[in-house]
């Protein structure tokens, strides 16, 4: 075999943020009636958080705000951007986002079945997260992906967010793989690709919408069954 560990990212590549975050922010404009400030529909809602969310998780891989101050804005920003004021951001809701999302179970299509495969095949597989460690835990368990893993390598474990070269060192010391044998395989060019490629690992990118770059990547995939074809 080429590669012998085989990492991978969770949210967007197995555990679908999307459908599981549109899941629980449904909940929580239900739980709180949001509906009776009658000027923005349910989707309005999901989608101004959503990009507001993606921002503030920019900030925070960047550096440029805390893990605390990222769960403290985004709802409160959300509904100012939908025409409320702060304050009429409930109380709580951004503990509950975090107390309902990670316990959602989706994940993408053939996640089970190629798992599964590679595990059979005796690659050794590992995760590399920039998520919150206590969210990612249940994530995995909720989602009944935690067997598959022998080391869950997150940002805040090793103090270091991807594309760090420094969180890569810290996965490969870990687990006893050497860069060249190993591979990351994830859905963010510049997390996942570009901080693999500097660390000296081959990279998977995972492109279900198979947006337009131009990347120079070891593997592209549009759908996490074509991992078979390549390993």
């Amino acid at each position: 075999m080429k590669y012998q560990h085989l990492f991978f990212d969770l949210d967007h590549t197995l555990w679908d943020f999307e459908t599981n975050a549109d899941e629980t922010l449904r909940q929580l404009y239900d739980l709180h009636e949001l509906g009776r400030y009658g000027t923005f529909t349910v989707e309005e809602f999901i989608q101004v958080y959503s990009d507001i969310n993606h921002g503030l998780w920019r900030l925070y891989q960047g550096g440029k705000i805390t893990q605390q101050q990222l769960r403290a804005t985004r709802f409160p920003r959300t509904f100012v951007k939908l025409g409320l004021r702060e304050e009429d951001s409930p109380a709580g809701i951004s503990e509950q986002f975090t107390d309902i999302l990670p316990k959602k179970s989706a994940v993408f299509p053939h996640t089970y079945e190629v798992l599964d495969y590679l595990r059979g095949k005796g690659y050794e597989l590992h995760l590399i997260t920039n998520g919150f460690r206590d969210i990612q835990y249940i994530k995995l368990d909720s989602s009944r992906l935690t067997p598959y893993f022998q080391e869950i390598v997150t940002s805040e474990c090793c103090g270091h967010l991807k594309p760090d070269c420094r969180i890569f060192e810290h996965a490969l010391a870990r687990t006893g793989a050497m860069a060249g044998r190993s591979l990351m395989i994830g859905d963010n060019l510049e997390c996942d690709v570009l901080g693999a490629h500097n660390a000296g690992l081959d990279q998977v990118y995972f492109n279900p919408e198979k947006r337009r770059h131009f990347n120079t990547i070891t593997y592209e995939i549009s759908c996490l069954s074509e991992l078979k074809e390549i390993l």
